[in-house]
């Protein structure tokens, strides 16, 4: 799947995303507890996707104008994001930025 959203993104026009693999609190929760110290949540979430794959934090700087394309680029690979356990999508200011370079400059 992550493949797939980053050709999404490709055909999309977003370029340079960084990768993390990542893991939520109440799965790593679960999975280090002892049986008697898991809360219940946790325990619950355990034993209804023990199989659950690896998480990744995808992390993109776009300008505004294309937050609503990237979001669009996800959805059409996860389908939409208000559903429970597709994903979350949120954005933050960048007040400084070095390094990333525009149409070859």
């Amino acid at each position: 799947m992550l493949d797939d959203i980053l050709t999404s993104f490709a055909d999309h026009d977003i370029h340079g995303a960084t990768i993390l693999d990542s893991k939520g609190m109440v799965h790593l929760l679960a999975s280090h507890s002892d049986e008697g110290e898991v809360p219940f949540f946790g325990a619950m979430r355990a034993f209804l996707k023990p199989e659950r794959e690896n998480s990744n934090l995808i992390i993109a700087a776009v300008n505004d104008d294309h937050v609503e394309n990237a979001v669009k680029a996800i959805e059409d690979v996860i389908g939409d994001l208000s559903k429970p356990d597709t994903g979350v999508v949120f954005t933050v200011p960048i007040s400084y930025v070095k390094g990333l370079y525009k149409d070859g400059n």
